[in-house]
C-alpha cells in the first residue's frame, strides 16, 4: 500500500458504512474497515479515534454551524441566524450527492444503540455550538439556549425528511421550512 492515499478519510467512512450494513456494527473491526478501504489500521487511527467515530465527522459540523451563525447579517434575530447556518450546512455538507449516503448512514445509526448514543451526544455538541455562537452575537443566555435547542430540533427533523425524500428539495430549503414549523409549534406551546 502507498504511504499516502488520497481521500483516505472518505474511503474509510464509506468502507465502514458498507461493513456496518453488511455485518453489523458489533461484528465490524477497525482492521476490516481499513482493509476494505485499501488502507492500514494506522491510517484509520490517523483519521478517527475509534470505529464509532467514523460516521460522525469530528467537530466539523459544530464549527460550520457556529461560523454560519456568526456570518448572519448584523441585527438578525436568533432564528434568522440559525437559518443562515442551516443554509451553510446545506451548501457545504448536505448537498444532493450526499443524500443517499445520509439515508444509509441514518439506517445504520438507528440499528445500533451505541451509534444512536453517539448521535445523541453529537446533537448535544451541535446545540451547544449554536448556543455559544448566538451568545457571542449578544443574544441573552436563555434566548440563545432556547433558540439553539429549537434549531437543533429543526436540523434533526429536516435531515430526516431530506434523507427520506430522494430527489426532493435542497437541504437548506427543507431546513428553513422545518425551522419555521418548529417555531410555530413552539408558539402554540
Amino acid at each position: 500500500m502507498a504511504r499516502w492515499q488520497p481521500n483516505a478519510s472518505e474511503r474509510l467512512v464509506l468502507a465502514a458504512l458498507e461493513l456496518f450494513e453488511e455485518r453489523g456494527y458489533e461484528a465490524t473491526t477497525v482492521v476490516g474497515i481499513a482493509e476494505r478501504a485499501g488502507l492500514t489500521k494506522s491510517t484509520f487511527f490517523r483519521h478517527f479515534p475509534d470505529k464509532r467515530e467514523v460516521l460522525f465527522g469530528g467537530d466539523a459540523m459544530a464549527g460550520l454551524l457556529a461560523d454560519g451563525i456568526a456570518a448572519a447579517p448584523a441585527g438578525s434575530p436568533p432564528s434568522a441566524a440559525i437559518a443562515h447556518a442551516l443554509d451553510a450546512v446545506g451548501r457545504d455538507v448536505f448537498h444532493a450527492e450526499r443524500r443517499a449516503f445520509g439515508a444509509r448512514r441514518r439506517a445504520v445509526i438507528l440499528a445500533h444503540p451505541e451509534l444512536r448514543e453517539r448521535e445523541a451526544l453529537k446533537g448535544i455538541g451541535l446545540t451547544e455550538a449554536m448556543r455559544a455562537a448566538l451568545e457571542r452575537r449578544g443574544v441573552a443566555a436563555l434566548t440563545a439556549r432556547a433558540a439553539a435547542e429549537l434549531g437543533a430540533l429543526a436540523m434533526t427533523i429536516a435531515y430526516e425528511h431530506w434523507t427520506d425524500t430522494p430527489g426532493g428539495e435542497e437541504f437548506g430549503a427543507v431546513a428553513r421550512r422545518t425551522l419555521a414549523e418548529v417555531r410555530e409549534a413552539g408558539a402554540a406551546f
